[in-house]
């Protein structure tokens, strides 16, 4: 049992953490937390949806059909900082010493060819003219003027782009102007994230930038606005306190600073799942801050959208007739039978063996239950060598057969036969998500009932020389959505463009035509 002192029961009061939760927290370092166990690979057409050209056509018209009618929201994961899309360049400006070797012989040293890539491409950079000018240079033919480029890009007295929010950042560059992925999101909204001519956005924060934010939208708000037509109602949310997670010591004790107070750590992006809960929309989109196109590819993008959008209205339109047929228990034999089918087919829901054994009472409750549950239709995308988690189906510690998405952590890759069936996916996940939250009767599901404490991660880390081990909380689009029902779609690459390094945005889905 651990012994809190007064002290540490007044800072769990401060962050909003009760006692048992930590207790619970502390029990699962104990314990260990199981690995996933795969029963096989979501491919298409067992486990994973492939549309063609007539059915999108039906389901994009589906969609824009009802969208006037239908509240929508666009949840943006925002909170991320740059520092780690700069990685290369903090490492080239620790190490760089440009009045002692030339850039060619650093680059050949250090076999750093993503420096090398930077500055052959620079001018495709959408802030290398912003820089330059800064900076008093005409251009990087000088290898103490690739430093001082880099210098001003990231030291505190320059832009300080490692302690920006990458969302933030300028990621495009248009005739006259940057543009952040915040403002490509206000864009990208207004082709399918809108209802008549309001567009509602929520972007998941740090605190600390939340002037910042403000900054930027009092800045292209209207420029948005008035090039779509849309008006955009913008509001955000922190990772709250109250998911921290406590650091332990190798043993299992509270990990303490050095002044005696308890470590606690950011729960990673599964405590998203309670801002998430507080949204009330009909249709939510879920899409990473840094997954952003140029406006001239926006069609594409709206388009894909916009069939996710409609395979989750139909299966709705479904999901509802069945649910209140059981509600009024105005069905025989033959509806039960379309009901379990529709389930198992549509749903990708399996039963237990033991189904057909229950009496007819117990059946209805076991469809209503399945049924009647939050829905994510998720894109996902053809595995070309990107890294993520990916569409799987796995066995629960009960038999329990369901579709999840799974990162490498979770699975035990010692273990031959679950590392050949993680090898075997032929997509990934990109994090492009439409979810319906709210039940047949329109009451939103309270969605921290549908999480899998099981699915968190625990991972060594060390704090002034000390190990400690720290525990994240179910991924958003992991354990936190674990018992939701669940559609996997296959969408075009070209909807997948993340900037998770600098380099990621000479790609030409960066490049403004």
């Amino acid at each position: 049992m651990i012994e809190f002192t007064q002290r540490d029961i007044r800072q769990l009061e401060e962050k909003g953490i009760s006692r048992k939760t930590v207790e619970a927290q502390i029990r699962t370092f104990v314990e260990g937390i199981p690995f996933i166990n795969l029963h096989g690979p979501a491919v298409v057409g067992d486990g994973i949806l492939k549309t063609d050209a007539k059915q999108e056509k039906r389901l994009v018209e589906k969609f824009e059909s009802s969208q006037s009618k239908l509240s929508l929201l666009k949840f943006v994961p925002a909170s991320g900082a740059a520092s780690r899309m700069f990685k290369s360049l903090f490492n080239f400006f620790d190490t760089y010493k440009p009045d002692k070797e030339r850039f060619s012989s650093y680059v050949d040293r250090t076999e750093q060819k993503e420096i090398g890539e930077f500055f052959e491409r620079a001018t495709e950079l959408p802030f290398y003219e912003m820089v330059l000018k800064r900076i008093g240079q005409k251009n990087l033919s000088e290898d103490s003027s690739k430093y001082t480029f880099v210098k001003e890009l990231l030291s505190e007295e320059g832009l300080n782009y490692g302690f920006y929010p990458k969302g933030l950042l300028p990621f495009h560059k248009y005739k006259d102007h940057l543009v952040t992925p915040f403002e490509e999101h206000l864009l990208e909204a207004a082709y399918y994230a809108r209802s008549k001519d309001k567009a509602f956005l929520h972007f998941t924060i740090s605190e600390q930038h939340q002037t910042l934010f403000n900054t930027e939208l009092k800045k292209v708000g209207k420029r948005a606005s008035e090039r779509t037509e849309t008006n955009f109602i913008v509001d955000y949310s922190y990772q709250s306190q109250a998911t921290d997670t406590i650091a332990v010591t190798p043993d299992n004790q509270p990990f303490r600073n050095e002044d005696n107070s308890v470590l606690f750590r950011p729960g990673g992006h599964g405590a998203l799942i309670q801002n998430l809960d507080q949204q009330d929309a009909d249709i939510i989109f879920i899409k990473n801050i840094d997954n952003v196109v140029t406006r001239d590819k926006c069609e594409e993008i709206a388009r894909s959208k916009k069939v996710l959008a409609g395979v989750l209205l139909e299966l709705q339109e479904q999901i509802f007739s069945f649910s209140n047929i059981l509600e009024e228990q105005t069905m025989d034999g033959n509806t039960l039978d379309e009901i379990k089918s529709f389930l198992e087919n549509d749903l990708n829901v399996r039963f237990s063996e033991n189904f057909s054994g229950f009496t007819l009472g117990q059946q209805i409750e076991i469809l209503k239950d399945k049924l009647n549950r939050p829905i994510r239709v998720c894109g996902m995308v053809k595995n070309e060598g990107e890294p993520g988690g990916g569409p799987y189906w796995v066995k629960d510690r009960n038999g329990n057969i369901s579709l999840q998405i799974v990162e490498s952590a979770q699975v035990d890759l010692s273990h031959e036969q679950q590392t050949a069936i993680f090898k075997k996916a032929t997509h990934f996940n990109p994090v492009d998500l439409v979810c319906g939250v709210k039940d047949f009767k329109g009451n939103k599901f309270n969605l921290m009932n549908y999480v899998d404490e099981k699915q968190g991660f625990i991972t060594r880390k060390t704090k002034e020389g000390k190990e400690l081990k720290a525990l994240e909380l179910p991924g958003l689009w992991n354990g936190a959505m674990a018992y939701w029902n669940t559609i996997f779609v296959e969408v075009p690459s070209s909807t997948f463009n993340p900037v998770k390094t600098v380099n990621d945005l000479l790609k030409p889905a960066h490049q403004v035509n």
